[in-house]
């Protein structure tokens, strides 16, 4: 009989326990997937505030002479295209043109950039990056080290402007500050589609962070949110997940992530199979799915055309809190069009879906 491998834990993790949180193996790591129910977690952040703890997010470091000229001729977006103290959303892709990770990228100068991967992905990365680097350039995997919190909702700001830290900066751009004597870096981004912030903080500091966090936050009526919101908050906005949306097997151009693509960069991972699945238009694509009845689709779901023909199946699906209705991200046949109807086989039930564009939900993110 073999033994279960051992999860790893943040340092956030008898907090979590105290809080009572309801815990979930993610990416070989035991985090909270709940504390008072995804429902009530995931309105608060789209109604005022909540913290995620997302230390299972991978780190690394990149450094040397070149080391952002050499991450930009390896993953898919332009590197170029951002300054020092911004973050890009970019792909990692194997030859095929598959999605081996997608990562952020923070830019901190041409020869410092710091990677955050996926928790299940991140020594991969690593390994692939270490391989090809150039003399001078060293790649170190720091998933251990950091914390990773993030303040997501309309009352973000507020929150960490009470306990000291910086806000207002723009959507994709990052700070460095200190709490408590210990240097935090506060990056403007989020898997929510909400107004919010991403903390990277020293292990040491974690604590005293999140404990900051929620005292300041009760009169905004903050909560701990688990991933279980995370998952349907990011659904509502179209955002793809790692490992459901996008694969080693589905490529960015079939997820509609060809945003993420450096097209007119000399070379990255993957180029001539992307570019040439770019030029001949691929043979799937990664549509919204939105239930025209009571339907909650999940993934694997088959979808169907109303002849009963097989058009594709379900990557994430799940009922959204705010909608009230079930969503889906579907890849399906690439002459599936946005305004068509399908059907989704739930457990043997056939259930009608209109065929739309995410993001379902819209939000309106407060501007500084």
């Amino acid at each position: 009989m073999t033994e279960s491998p051992v999860l790893k834990k943040s340092p956030l993790h008898e907090r979590h326990v105290a809080l009572g949180a309801k815990f979930a193996e993610f990416g070989g790591w035991e985090m909270p997937l709940e504390y008072s129910g995804v429902v009530a977690e995931h309105t608060a952040v789209r109604t005022s505030v909540g913290v995620f703890d997302v230390s299972h997010l991978g780190k690394a470091m990149v450094k040397g002479p070149g080391a952002a000229a050499y991450v930009n001729s390896c993953l898919t977006n332009d590197l170029g295209k951002i300054a020092p103290g911004q973050a890009q959303y970019t792909l990692c892709c194997n030859e095929r043109g598959g999605v081996v990770d997608d990562l952020i990228a923070y830019l901190h100068a041409d020869d410092d950039v710091f990677l955050i991967p996926n928790a299940a992905n991140t020594a991969l990365v690593v390994r692939l990056l270490q391989a090809d680097a150039p003399d001078g350039v060293v790649v170190t995997n720091t998933h251990d080290d950091y914390a990773i919190l993030a303040v997501q909702g309309t009352n973000s700001d507020e929150v960490l402007t009470a306990i000291g830290l910086p806000t207002g900066h723009d959507y994709m751009s990052f700070a460095t500050a200190e709490f408590a004597g210990t240097p935090v870096v506060v990056c403007r981004t989020g898997y929510t589609g909400e107004r919010g912030y991403e903390l990277v903080v020293p292990n040491a500091a974690a604590v005293a962070v999140f404990d900051a966090l929620l005292d300041a936050g009760a009169q905004y009526g903050i909560v701990p949110a688990g991933l279980g919101a995370r998952d349907t908050l990011r659904t509502e906005m179209g955002y793809p997940l790692h490992g459901q949306d996008i694969s080693p097997d589905i490529t960015p151009v079939q997820a509609r992530s060809g945003w993420a693509v450096g097209w007119k960069k000399e070379r990255f991972w993957g180029d001539e199979a992307l570019r040439a699945e770019k030029e001949r238009g691929p043979a799937r694509i990664l549509r919204g799915l939105l239930a025209a009845g009571r339907g909650i689709p999940r993934p694997h779901m088959t979808v169907l055309d109303p002849s009963g023909t097989a058009l594709g199946e379900v990557t994430s699906g799940t009922f959204s809190p705010t909608l009230r209705k079930g969503i889906a991200l579907a890849l399906l046949d690439a002459t599936i069009k946005e305004g068509d109807q399908v059907t989704v086989d739930i457990r043997g039930r056939q259930e009608t879906f209109d065929v739309v564009k995410p993001p379902f939900v819209t939000v309106h993110v407060r501007e500084t």
